[in-house]
């Protein structure tokens, strides 16, 4: 060896740290009631003697139905204006789809946050159901790398389920949630009045994670939605509320216990019925509520499970028939729309969730009411006769 040679050695560090994640997520009811302390409360907790700048987004359904929705939430602001400033009147965004299928409301949303200055310790909060909750979530992440996001859902499928998740995310060349990003909320505020006002579509179709979850993760609380099923399909208060809070409180015992809260490996266990719903739901152009496409998710998974050995026979039936009473349609002829060499389209949609996360093709199905499995493969021929059953039992 040459004598200015010199030994190249490869020398690695290990960096390792952790960031602990906490949130409260408060069940409440007239939320913008001046009254009503909780909303001061989540915004003063971490500095209870300053006054915070915020930012409202609201939901342009929500400001429809309610025109004085805006000024109560500025006199809102007024009445607790020790620790809270508006910076702006609360601006209207585009409610469902529309706002997570054009990149455009992101860069609207985020040039009000630059107007604005709005810094990291300023709050963004969004008023709305889950796709301005994503989207709005979205900007906040990516804003100075984070700001306060506070959300408020106000649909059931919001208040049960993605809104007290970590996920924020839009649609983009034509895949769901195609760009997003994983940050937790400052705070979660659900307000019953939201749900209840709701036309009883919207009310139907959030209740349809609640039936997944309970059949993956509790079946007591199954028994629990059977039982209270009348109450539920005529939307009583008590009901709601109830059906609300604990389908939240299993979707975080999921996220902050499974073991993969930002979803780094295949599995995406709380989306049981998730594959086919979410291709069912771009094939009708989003005709179907994201809930209603669930709904159909479950009933065929279900039945899929039956004859592959996993669940026992009749089960299916009971899961179609809490589905049936609390107002599903389970099925729609767009799981027979052909794809270019014949098949079902929807078959589709195990492609799309498995490149979703990369990895084996990882679905959840059932070994019982209560308890999900996880397998790595779909044998299409028994797919297509879970199809074939649901049709005929639809009477199609």
């Amino acid at each position: 060896m040459p004598p200015h040679a010199v030994t190249q050695q490869t020398i690695t560090h290990w960096q390792r740290f952790s960031v602990p994640f906490e949130f409260p997520v408060v069940f409440t009811r007239n939320i913008f009631d001046p009254d009503n302390p909780a909303l001061r409360d989540v915004i003063s907790r971490l500095e209870p003697d300053r006054q915070h700048r915020m930012i409202v987004f609201v939901d342009d359904g929500l400001s429809a139905a309610d025109p004085h929705l805006a000024a109560t939430i500025g006199r809102y602001a007024i009445r607790h204006q020790d620790a809270m400033r508006l910076v702006c009147p609360p601006i209207a965004v585009p409610g469902g789809e529309r706002i997570k299928a054009d990149l455009h409301f992101i860069e609207t949303i985020q040039q009000a946050l630059f107007d604005q200055r709005i810094d990291r310790h300023s709050y963004v909060l969004a008023v709305g159901g889950g796709a301005v909750l994503d989207a709005v979530g979205l900007v906040a992440a990516t804003t100075h790398r984070g700001v306060r996001h506070i959300r408020i859902p106000t649909t059931v499928l919001a208040q049960n389920d993605s809104g007290v998740g970590v996920k924020n995310g839009v649609n983009l060349h034509g895949v769901k949630n195609f760009v997003g990003a994983f940050a937790p909320p400052f705070a979660v505020l659900n307000d019953l009045d939201f749900v209840l006002a709701l036309p009883d579509r919207d009310k139907i179709a959030g209740m349809a994670e609640a039936v997944k979850v309970a059949l993956i993760r509790d079946g007591g609380f199954f028994r629990w939605l059977e039982q209270h099923s009348d109450d539920l399909a005529t939307f009583q208060p008590d009901a709601m509320a109830e059906m609300i809070r604990r389908c939240a409180a299993l979707h975080m015992r999921q996220i902050a216990h499974g073991g993969d809260p930002f979803e780094t490996g295949s599995a995406r266990p709380l989306d049981y019925g998730h594959w086919s719903a979410h291709k069912l739901e771009s094939l009708t152009r989003h005709h179907l509520r994201h809930g209603e496409a669930v709904a159909i998710g479950l009933a065929l998974d279900a039945r899929y499970s039956v004859l592959a050995g996993l669940l026992p026979a009749g089960e299916e039936e009971r899961v179609c028939a809490l589905l049936d009473y609390l107002g599903f349609d389970l099925w729609h002829p767009a799981l027979q729309t052909p794809a270019a060499d014949g098949t079902p389209q929807v078959l589709d949609g195990l492609r799309e969730f498995q490149e979703h996360l990369g990895g084996e093709l990882t679905v959840t199905l059932l070994a019982d009411i209560g308890t999900g499995v996880e397998v790595h493969r779909i044998d299409h021929s028994l797919m297509h006769q879970a199809m074939d059953w649901l049709k005929q039992r639809a009477g199609r």
